[in-house]
């Protein structure tokens, strides 16, 4: 009878698991579990660690660092040398999304998330750098229709950045805010 409770209990287990929301597993960045380089040190690959100071990066982005459709450009040869950047490369290259339906499927999944909620280091750090790429895609774009898209998307994600920024005590709940 007890081996008959505890499986009682293990399949109750599993099912409720399995009843439980999928927006609160689901992978903002889902390419970054699907690195095609292969190698088990890139999967979900992470450019700087929480408590790295942000000066590599920074120079890299003031170099002139560029993000194309499957291509990291970085101008400055000792910088783009570097082993660290292999991993910056992995990232923009197979793990952000390019496509503009793929940029607000990540803008809704953002917003979807609880309020309180703080994005992971790997996902804060795969956001900016999304926004980085979608304000040179900005840039770049001439066709008014598509540079509008482009912009409402990096206002969005500009907006999530700021707000996963925010000290929790000052974030706004948008269900429950009365303004």
């Amino acid at each position: 009878m007890g081996a008959n409770v505890t499986l009682r209990g293990v399949l109750l287990a599993l099912l409720l698991l399995g009843a439980t929301p999928q927006h609160h597993r689901k992978a903002l960045f889902p390419s970054a579990h699907r690195v095609r380089r292969g190698t088990h040190s890139l999967l979900n690959p992470t450019f700087q660690l929480p408590g790295d100071d942000g000066n590599l990066l920074f120079e890299i982005l003031l170099a002139g660092m560029q993000i194309q459709a499957q291509t990291l450009l970085i101008p400055d040869e000792e910088l783009a040398s570097m082993r660290r950047v292999e991993q910056l490369e992995v990232i923009c290259e197979d793990v952000l999304p390019k496509k503009l339906s793929d940029i607000r499927r990540l803008i809704d999944d953002l917003a979807r998330r609880r309020w309180r909620q703080r994005l992971s280091w790997p996902d804060f750090e795969k956001t900016v750098l999304t926004l980085v790429y979608v304000s040179q895609t900005v840039a770049k774009t001439s066709e008014r229709l598509q540079k509008e898209a482009w912009a409402d998307a990096l206002m969005k994600l500009f907006g999530a950045v700021q707000r996963d920024l925010q000290p929790a005590e000052q974030k706004v709940d948008p269900v429950h805010d009365s303004r």
